[in-house]
């Protein structure tokens, strides 16, 4: 059994084990692989594990042998799931394995944005606090964050674990989704229209899939129907925001401030305009770094292996 690893870095740069993969076949793991390695590293291979190296129909034409396929993620866009079916290959991805975390950061960068730990932790690092007349000051506005609105878009399992941590907070819950489930064991929510989040929340925070209905989402018109001083959460999927969009809102003012851990590109370009705007908030894709999180989704990848050598392949996305 010959397996490829394309992309190992990202989910082990060395404080994880390959050790369980090495004892099912002849393995070559690689940290990285650019688009024009892909076909002579995996060309003999008879299961290839990617993360973001794309794995399109051209390429998996050009890989006899290529019998399964095992995603480090849980989106899945990077492989032709459709070419695949057609060669009988499964597909599987690492489902529900980053909720707590991505709602951590989510919080993370609330709290960031409504405290200012950073700015004010800094000033005081500066000498400001040493030479203040009083016994407090604050460098930016302070905002309290029960009785706000969070309007959430997409509500599977992130968008609710991130409404479990918002009402912790006192705040009030609006969601939209595609799929309305029961929800009335909560206090101070309800289900929205898209129109509505945007005329009444106070933060909104994605959590929706990328598809052709939500890409550029978050465009001109929908900042110009948020209320005033709105602040943008994105943790699902770059390209659910027009980064010009946000970026002139954010330059303007009509949006307060932006956390995002995803952009259209990664890495980004230079030139993209949300690495100049005022407030915005970006961190590198990290809300499924943690090192916990991480080790959770080795494990889901090395029973989805081994699931598949035993004939019982799991967490398919294309059969």
């Amino acid at each position: 059994m010959k397996i490829t690893v394309l992309d190992a870095y990202a989910l082990n740069p060395g404080d994880l084990s390959w050790d369980w993969l090495k004892e099912l076949g002849d393995c070559d793991i690689y940290d990285r692989t650019t688009a024009d390695q892909v076909v002579e590293r995996a060309k003999d291979a008879d299961i290839v594990i990617t993360n973001k190296t794309v794995l399109s129909a051209e390429i998996m034409e050009q890989l006899p042998k290529l019998k399964f396929i095992a995603l480090e993620s849980t989106g899945y866009n990077i492989c032709d799931i459709d070419y695949a079916k057609k060669r009988n290959i499964p597909v599987s991805n690492i489902p529900s394995y980053s909720t707590e975390a991505v709602a951590q950061l989510v919080f993370a960068f609330i709290l960031e944005i409504t405290n200012s730990v950073a700015v004010h932790s800094e000033s005081v690092h500066k000498g400001d606090w040493v030479n203040c007349p009083d016994f407090c000051y604050w460098k930016t506005p302070l905002t309290e964050l029960s009785g706000k609105t969070i309007g959430i878009v997409g509500f599977g399992k992130i968008g609710q674990r991130v409404a479990d941590i918002a009402e912790a907070f006192n705040m009030n819950v609006i969601a939209v989704s595609g799929h309305e489930t029961d929800q009335s064991h909560r206090k101070n929510f309800k289900w929205s229209s898209l129109d509505d989040i945007k005329k009444e929340s106070d933060i909104i925070s994605f959590h929706c899939p990328l598809t052709k209905e939500t890409e550029n989402l978050l465009d001109d018109k929908f900042i110009n129907d948020c209320k005033d001083n709105v602040i943008i959460i994105n943790t699902s999927r770059g390209p659910v925001v027009n980064s010009k969009a946000l970026a002139d809102g954010l330059n303007s003012g009509k949006v307060r401030a932006a956390g995002l851990d995803v952009l259209t590109q990664e890495p980004p370009q230079a030139d993209n305009p949300l690495l100049s705007a005022k407030n915005c908030y970006i961190t590198p894709h990290i809300a499924w770094a943690g090192f916990e999180t991480r080790k959770r989704l080795m494990k889901i990848l090395e029973e989805n292996v081994k699931s598949y050598l035993r004939g019982e392949v799991q967490n398919t996305v294309n059969l």
